[in-house]
């Protein structure tokens, strides 16, 4: 599904990413391994186009997303949470869900905010709430349903466990799992393992922006057919 090679990305003037490479197949949960710095975020945003390669390959499929634009991406089915949640403060919950629909007009809004609810039922009663009046849990709820409403191929998920209460992150655990056997690709960056290993398939170990030789593989469940709901 994605799939990307000896990537070279530099953030003003500094090499960020060394030839670092990552493959995921469909409906695949890979885990995005390292410490603060490593690089995570910035293989996040070199898949969403926000930082352009200098040398390497980047594809979605058959597509050669090195020459897709960025604002593109989120109808190719790509959905992205980033670490800091990204939220429009003066927004509310569901204007906020809804941005990369109104970006992207081909996709069936009501359709895909019905998704959205059914997966996170508990969004509903604060819709018409702004984000701004939100706890730091909750922007995280409202962040991954805003990628959900396009992530329909591809998800991408920084840091979604930092820095919210073992109560939340154990019910982003289960969304998250929830998911498998949807078709649907997941990448999760994070800096341990202690909320997201039984959800993985496989992991990806990155240091200093390049490929640290990954552990011995552990028995992973199978990959499902894709799920109709979700297309």
């Amino acid at each position: 599904m994605i799939d990307l090679q000896s990537a070279r990305v530099a953030i003003q003037n500094v090499e960020v990413l060394r030839q670092f490479s990552i493959r995921i197949a469909p409906g695949q949960m890979v885990g995005l391994i390292g410490r603060n710095g490593a690089g995570k975020t910035t293989v996040m945003r070199t898949i969403m186009g926000h930082l352009p390669l200098i040398e390497g390959r980047l594809g979605l499929g058959s597509t050669d997303l090195s020459a897709t634009l960025p604002h593109t991406r989120a109808a190719l089915g790509i959905g992205y949470m980033p670490e800091d949640r990204g939220l429009v403060p003066e927004l509310t919950v569901e204007e906020n869900i809804c941005l990369p629909l109104w970006a992207q007009p081909t996709l069936p809004l009501q359709q895909r905010l019905d998704f959205v609810y059914g997966v996170l039922p508990e969004l509903l009663p604060m819709r018409e709430r702004k984000a701004l009046l939100l706890s730091g849990g909750q922007q995280k709820l409202v962040a991954l349903a805003r990628a959900l409403t396009v992530g329909t191929k591809l998800l991408l998920l920084d840091e979604p466990f930092e820095g919210v209460a073992p109560a939340l992150s154990q019910r982003l655990s289960e969304v998250v799992a929830g998911l498998r056997g949807a078709g649907m690709s997941v990448l999760i960056s994070q800096s341990d393992l202690n909320h997201s290993r039984k959800l993985l398939d496989a992991e990806v170990v990155i240091e200093r922006g390049a490929n640290v030789t990954p552990p011995a593989p552990r028995p992973t469940t199978a990959i499902h057919p894709p799920c109709t709901s979700l297309l």
